[in-house]
């Protein structure tokens, strides 16, 4: 540490006081600091903190390299399992996309199946019922015949015929 300087006061002729510098062994304290860094300094070089200093930041320099090597490979891998998924979203997609279209192509023969029984029954139905028509038509006709061509003989006969052909 530096010692407490001294100021010296020293009348001049026209009165004013003037400052002189104080030294100590003729070292004034600009001087005593400059001598001050410069063994500073020399104990730094002699301890070697420059090297010291430096081999600290060749660390930190490798530190950040295999940092960054490993950053670099987990881009990559990043890469990686990004392609790899949207390689299995595109399957999936597709795979989705033909379960769909199937799907589809199943519906369409399946309702087309299912209008080609509805047509079929209708058209089942609508002979049922032409032929029910036709019968009832018949049966009328039938009856009206029967009743325009037999009177009460012709109906003895007809009733005695059936007891005879009966009882054979």
């Amino acid at each position: 540490m530096a010692e407490p300087q001294t100021v010296a006061t020293v009348e001049h002729a026209a009165g004013a006081p003037e400052h002189a510098e104080a030294s100590v062994y003729g070292v004034t304290a600009p001087m005593f600091i400059g001598l001050a860094m410069l063994v500073v300094i020399g104990i730094m070089l002699w301890q070697k903190v420059p090297a010291a200093i430096g081999k600290a930041l060749d660390k930190q320099i490798d530190l950040i390299r295999k940092q960054l090597d490993e950053a670099e490979a987990l881009r990559k891998e990043a890469e990686a399992l990004k392609a790899e998924y949207e390689k299995k979203a595109k399957a999936e997609a597709d795979a989705m996309l033909a379960k769909a279209k199937a799907d589809a192509e199943a519906l369409v023969e399946r309702r087309g199946r299912m209008a080609e029984e509805k047509i079929a029954a209708e058209e089942r139905a609508a002979v049922d019922q032409l032929r029910a028509t036709a019968a009832n038509a018949a049966r009328l006709a039938a009856g009206q015949l029967i009743a325009d061509r037999l009177d009460d003989k012709g109906d003895k006969a007809l009733v005695d015929q059936a007891i005879s052909d009966l009882s054979r």
